[in-house]
């Protein structure tokens, strides 16, 4: 009865953050995906359906799968590159609850730049501090499993953020609230960043020393300020378009 009711949770949760990416700006078409890997012994995922743009999801159209893709509750089918960028890149990093995959236009143009890194130039960058890998490797759509699995590696030394060479972004979060705030602020920072490289003047890096110490102040809220922001904008969602709790 618990674990139902925390799916039931988790299925609310998962529908507000595809809704919130769309207020946001972070989706793009009906492409790009998020999900959260279901409590219990069982291999199950929820995950948003192919074809279905994110601002029509609701808690009862995302799709419950197992292991092997079988839809096991829910109307659709899984897009191909979801299943395999989210089944092994829950199976690289087991405590991340929820995995979000976007092609967000700010974060994505820093993946089309010769050397293209986040630069600790704001503090909202801080944020991700020692906590970012880089696949500058591009094979293409992730058609099967082995290259799931490529692009998972950069996540196995614990990095909740993967940037893709020529692709988009992978956050992983210990919630649905905790990936979908690191989503929300690493679009904002990188694009602060594009903006500020737009007007031709020499970035200017925070020390090491102050970046370091900075990430460890949002590490240590970083929970509570997560919880406290999508609980914010549940509520503006509910108040708004409360049928995505359907």
């Amino acid at each position: 009865m618990l674990e139902m009711s925390k799916t039931v949770e988790l299925r609310r949760q998962l529908a507000a953050a595809l809704r919130l990416a769309v207020r946001f700006g972070l989706h793009e078409g009906v492409c790009n995906h998020f999900s959260v890997r279901v409590p219990g012994d069982e291999e199950l995922y929820l995950i948003n359906p192919l074809g279905v743009h994110w601002s029509e999801i609701t808690a009862s159209r995302l799709l419950l799968v197992d292991g092997a893709g079988v839809v096991l509750e829910g109307d659709g089918v899984v897009e191909p590159t979801a299943f395999f960028i989210h089944t092994e890149g829950h199976k690289a990093r087991p405590d991340a609850v929820c995995i979000m995959h976007t092609h967000m236009p700010y974060a994505t143009a820093l993946t089309c730049v010769e050397g293209g890194r986040l630069r600790f130039v704001h503090q909202n960058a801080l944020r991700y501090y020692g906590r970012i890998a880089y696949d500058d490797g591009y094979n293409g759509l992730a058609m099967d499993a082995d290259e799931g699995e490529r692009i998972a590696e950069g996540a196995k030394g614990g990095e909740d953020i993967i940037f893709l060479a020529h692709h988009g972004v992978v956050v992983h979060g210990r919630s649905v609230a905790a990936a979908f705030h690191d989503l929300y602020y690493l679009e904002r920072a990188a694009q602060v960043q594009v903006l500020a490289a737009g007007t031709g003047l020499p970035l200017r890096e925070i020390s090491p020393n102050v970046a370091a110490q900075t990430a460890k102040q949002f590490a240590d809220v970083a929970e509570f300020e997560a919880s406290y922001h999508f609980a914010a904008l549940e509520r503006v969602l509910a108040s708004e378009t409360p049928d995505y709790r359907d």
